[in-house]
């Protein structure tokens, strides 16, 4: 019989040391095992970067699901439930389904080592070769060059969102060095969207494309998108779009949108309309409106965003610059390998205080007391708290409608997406 999908998992993380080992050799050597179901994929939009994947790529699938498109979907990591990062013909995949493909790939690897996200990576091209789509949309977990997603020898297309600074101790210390992961992606002659890059990283990205004959259409070269009267214009060298602004919340999601529509452009097919309309990306600037922790502030406005890098810290400004003013408290934690000072020190100029915590069951958790420390110390009311519940309380104590933003991490916004239900 059959285990569950959490046994499966389970023993998975088991096979290999390293929760991150860099090299494509063992994915080589999995898919070789298994008939090599990369290829014999839908056609493949491969999406890299360090911000803006998940709702570039959330906009591309309600683009191409608008126009009738049938769409397979690999993301990382999940929030609640392992079964979000595999969406196959639109679909979350099923229990029955999932356990299946992850049994079958531990058969085909044995025992030798191989990393939970390449067999799980494995696993989802097993799934999206079995069954029919027109497209399979494909994020990078980590890089790209070497990640376990670039194993397609000719996708459809590429997109590289934009890309700043984040994992250092495995992608280099340089705008450059990151930009030559992320752009490890980009195949000979598969044209490539370029979403707005600092000049380092366009400049490694189009040295890589120049020498592949991969055409670049990149983001105010050959496409340009801004807000206007609160609508959202879109042009390129086909002509003009005037949309709805984007159904995610936040300015920066207006760069995320233009990056889509590029790529909709590109592939040929897509409704622009339902791009914008019809994307949901939880934990990217979500507005909490039911469930327990909502009930417990019931005069506080909730959000919970899972970015962790500077660059989403100043994305996360934006966006409450913007709304109505309202007193707005963080509730933060954060993992010990994140940049926690350069994340703290754009929320200081709108965040009255910081309350820290540590995100349940991760080993890797900073402590709520050094987060608080490095709260203080970039210029933040801080103090502790024993759990978010916790935090809350504290805060609507003293100021029942507040503007609560729950923050600094994708396992901490997983932890309440599940305690929220």
């Amino acid at each position: 019989m059959t285990q569950t999908s959490d046994a499966l998992l389970d023993r998975m993380m088991a096979l290999h040391p390293k929760v991150i080992d860099l090299t494509l050799d063992r994915m080589w050597r999995v898919l070789a095992a298994l008939d090599h179901p990369e290829r014999n994929l839908p056609p493949v939009i491969h999406i890299a970067g360090t911000n803006g994947k998940g709702s570039t790529q959330a906009m591309i699938r309600a683009g191409l699901e608008g126009a009738g498109c049938i769409t397979h979907a690999y993301t990382s990591p999940h929030l609640a439930r392992f079964h979000e990062r595999i969406r196959l013909a639109g679909e979350l995949i099923d229990e029955a389904r999932l356990s299946d493909i992850l049994d079958t790939c531990l058969a085909a690897n044995g025992p030798d080592p191989i990393t939970y996200f390449e067999i799980t990576t494995a696993a989802a091209l097993l799934a999206f070769s079995q069954t029919k789509a027109d497209y399979t949309l494909l994020e990078v977990g980590l890089g790209g060059r070497l990640d376990a997603t670039n194993v397609i020898d000719t996708p459809a297309l590429c997109v590289i969102t934009p890309i700043d600074m984040d994992h250092q101790q495995f992608l280099g210390d340089t705008i450059e060095a990151i930009a030559v992961e992320k752009a490890g992606i980009i195949k000979r002659g598969v044209p490539v969207v370029v979403a707005p890059q600092r000049e380092a990283a366009l400049e490694v990205i189009e040295d890589r494309a120049a020498r592949l004959g991969a055409p670049i259409i990149a983001q105010g070269q050959h496409w340009h998108v801004y807000e206007e009267r609160g609508r959202l214009v879109f042009q390129d060298e086909t002509g003009l779009l005037d949309l709805p602004l984007p159904a995610l919340r936040g300015p920066h999601q207006i760069q995320n949108a233009g990056t889509a529509l590029a790529a909709l452009r590109t592939l040929g097919t897509g409704d622009p309309d339902a791009a914008m309309a019809d994307a949901h990306w939880p934990a990217r600037m979500q507005r909490l409106r039911e469930g327990p922790l909502v009930h417990a502030a019931p005069e506080a406005e909730l959000w919970l965003d899972g970015g962790h890098n500077p660059h989403a810290a100043r994305a996360i400004a934006a966006t409450f610059d913007a709304l109505p003013s309202r007193p707005t408290h963080l509730i933060c934690g954060m993992l010990n390998t994140k940049d926690v000072a350069g994340y703290m020190q754009p929320l200081t100029q709108f965040a009255a205080s910081l309350t820290a915590v540590s995100i349940p069951n991760q080993t890797a958790t900073l402590s709520a007391e050094d987060t608080a420390a490095a709260a203080r110390a970039t210029g933040h009311r801080a103090q502790t708290a024993a759990s978010v519940g916790q935090a809350l309380d504290q805060i609507i104590v003293e100021t029942p409608q507040a503007r609560i933003l729950i923050c600094g991490s994708l396992y901490l916004a997983g932890e309440i997406l599940k305690e929220n239900g």
